[in-house]
């Protein structure tokens, strides 16, 4: 970053961003090679009172003005080399939405197509007795065998699943499920699972093959492809999630439940209960889907930009974007309208379908849709993210980690665009995990977070006005070991490349949103550019 003029009694920052983040620090530096000293402690407001939740740009300015819908709609979803779309287009007035059969049928065995349950190349072995020896027979055969049986109990829902996955039987341990349907669950809401929302869950899950009739395109790294699908073709998928039909393999993250299932310890019980919410969560959606089917669609968009495209900052002049830091609200629940980041793990998803409870696990559970990622995303690269538009929240949530709960349902009311999607945008872009916290302020790891960022931020419009805000907040923090205060510095850096304002979240920490307020305004002030 470069400045015309410098009155503060601070290091010289006219050189370059580096010296910037010296200004903005004075932590005692890691000896190794190509550190930077840096504490962003040193912009701290000095016990000012807090006249308003929010400081910076006024959120009227963030959007211009405008309704949070009246940005430019992402593209309408159009069928190409580069985009798979499960469903016939175009969609009629009525929002009917029919299977598309024109596309290559689901029986591709191959690493670039998800391997479906139903795909005649699912075998499953079983030993006849007069030949004595393993014979194969179609593992839907078996799905349907199992699941079309009466089932009346948690145990004997396990036994179903255990008998079209024997070889797994012995490593997995369907405690959690057990526990909530005996204690976290009450006794009549459980004969009504079992009697009414467990058959209609089954009916939907042995729908797929009507359902989805082409082929799954596995988004792959380094390829820029998109993928839409209605929701109930998601539905139909995640049901089969949760009986674990889907074939195990280890290059993507895992969609079958059965860690869900397992994550119960006594020795980890208040976490074990932020797993029964879980449960709770998503027992409600199903309730929904199979009550209403869901009308809409669904779009998942691969973003990969090569690193040599990427910027290089030292030469950018941008000037930094408008930026709204509040202490209130949350990104799902108060950024209608803007560009929603996800803190994800490189693996989308994270730890939603085991013990993981924070940012990314709760936007998954309490919009499902977003679970059916895990099937088909292969592990983000350095410049990749995931954007998805279309999703739907169908649950309310209180607390946060060891604390989360279902908090009762949620009716989404965002407006759907010219293509049925609701107009809701999530990136799900990973953030590094640092093992020593100095580390994050060498200049290799403060570039892979720009890009990263930049990626995730950029817009793929042809038009490149009256595009939506970017909703963040302690992007990679916690866990992870992030400075929220270099964190901000980063991502507007990569929203003032991608011509977009930044609304940052702080959850709560009313220190830290005016501690961050304090900075930008110095940065502002000071005409602060970013690059030499």
């Amino acid at each position: 970053m470069t400045t015309q003029e410098n009155n503060l009694e601070l290091p010289d920052i006219t050189i370059d961003w580096d010296q910037l983040i010296d200004y903005a620090t004075k932590i005692e530096p890691d000896k190794s090679e190509s550190s930077i000293e840096c504490d962003l402690n040193s912009l701290t407001v000095e016990d000012k009172p807090i006249s308003q939740p929010w400081k910076g740009s006024g959120i009227d300015d963030i959007y211009n003005n405008h309704g949070p819908f009246e940005y430019q709609e992402y593209p309408p979803i159009v069928q190409s080399d580069s985009h798979v779309v499960l469903f016939k287009l175009p969609i009629n007035s009525k929002m009917e939405i029919e299977p598309n059969y024109s596309l290559h049928p689901p029986n591709n065995w191959h690493v670039d197509w998800v391997k479906m349950p139903h795909s005649p190349w699912s075998m499953y072995p079983f030993e006849e007795e007069e030949k004595m020896e393993n014979c194969y027979r179609p593992r839907w055969e078996v799905i349907n065998e199992a699941l079309k049986k009466k089932i009346m109990s948690s145990a004997q829902l396990e036994a179903a699943i255990f008998s079209y996955n024997s070889k797994e039987s012995d490593q997995w341990d369907f405690r959690a499920l057990h526990y909530f349907f005996s204690e976290t669950m009450k006794k009549e809401e459980t004969e009504i699972f079992f009697e009414n929302l467990l058959p209609k869950m089954i009916q939907l899950a042995l729908q797929l093959p009507t359902l989805i009739t082409g082929s799954i395109p596995v988004l792959k790294q380094q390829k820029n492809t998109t993928l839409s699908m209605s929701q109930l073709q998601i539905a139909s998928l995640l049901a089969n999630a949760f009986f674990c039909t889907f074939p195990n393999y280890e290059i993507y993250p895992n969609i079958n439940f059965y860690r869900l299932f397992r994550a119960f310890k006594d020795d980890k019980f208040q976490r074990s209960l932020a797993v029964s919410e879980k449960l709770r969560c998503l027992i409600h959606y199903f309730g929904k889907v199979t009550s209403v089917a869901p009308q809409g669609t669904v779009t998942f968009q691969r973003r990969y930009i090569p690193l040599d495209d990427c910027p290089e900052w030292g030469k950018m002049t941008h000037q930094l974007p408008p930026l709204h830091i509040t202490s209130k609200g949350t990104i799902e629940s108060n950024a209608a309208g803007l560009l929603q980041v996800d803190f994800a793990n490189k693996k989308v998803g994270g730890g939603v379908l085991n013990w993981g409870c924070v940012q990314e696990e709760i936007r998954f559970v309490i919009c499902p849709e977003l679970i059916v990622t895990r099937l088909f995303t292969e592990e983000l690269e350095n410049t990749e993210a995931l954007v998805v538009t279309g999703i739907e929240q169908y649950s309310n949530y209180e607390g946060y980690g060891n604390f989360f709960k279902w908090n009762g349902d949620f009716i989404d009311e965002t407006p759907r665009d010219s293509s049925g999607r609701r107009k809701t945008s999530v990136v799900a872009m990973d953030a590094y995990r640092f093992t020593k916290k100095n580390e994050q302020y060498t200049i290799q790891k403060i570039n892979r977070e720009l890009n990263k960022a930049y990626v995730g931020f950029s817009s793929v419009e042809s038009n490149q006005d009256n595009l939506p805000a970017i909703a963040t907040g302690n992007w990679g923090c916690g866990a992870f070991r992030g400075d929220p205060k270099l964190k901000v510095l980063i991502q507007l850096m990569a929203a003032a490349v991608n011509k977009k304002s930044l609304v940052y979240f702080t959850f709560g920490d009313e220190a830290l949103q005016d501690s961050i307020a304090e900075m930008y305004s110095h940065l502002v002030q000071q005409n602060i550019r970013i690059g030499i």
